[in-house]
């Protein structure tokens, strides 16, 4: 047993740790971050989540993917706190958790509510990245 328990603690150790130690890099939403960031043509995504929200929590993986697979876009993440960020959320027309909203420079490039298909997040953050 104590063999059996060595190898399921390695295995743990080998795949669980990379996914574990990859942190997603957000920061908190500032109206004067947005717009500096937007004024400079960056690449922003505003994610409206909420810490009990499961399906926030399935975006975040994926955006850890995204990160993780293009280390080569330069993608500002900043959060907004459904629970406590109120005004931001109804300054945003965000209807709910789990909202996403990307910008490059002053475009809208996307909206989204409870999306969690992997290649519809990848495709709209790609296009946006590639516009002009």
């Amino acid at each position: 047993m104590s063999r059996l328990f060595l190898m399921l603690t390695l295995s743990l150790m080998l795949f669980a740790t990379p996914a574990l130690a990859l942190a997603l890099e957000k920061e908190p939403f500032t109206n004067e971050r947005f717009e500096q960031l937007r004024e400079e043509g960056q690449l922003v995504l505003v994610d409206v989540f909420a810490d009990w929200c499961s399906t926030c929590a399935r975006q975040q993986e994926i955006l850890k993917a995204y990160v993780a697979e293009h280390p080569d876009v330069d993608l500002h993440i900043l959060e907004v706190n459904y629970d406590n960020d109120k005004a931001i959320v109804r300054q945003l027309r965000a209807p709910r958790q789990s909202t996403l909203l990307l910008y490059k420079g002053d475009r809208q490039h996307w909206f989204s509510v409870a999306e969690t298909n992997k290649d519809a997040v990848f495709t709209n953050l790609n296009r946006a990245a590639n516009a002009q």
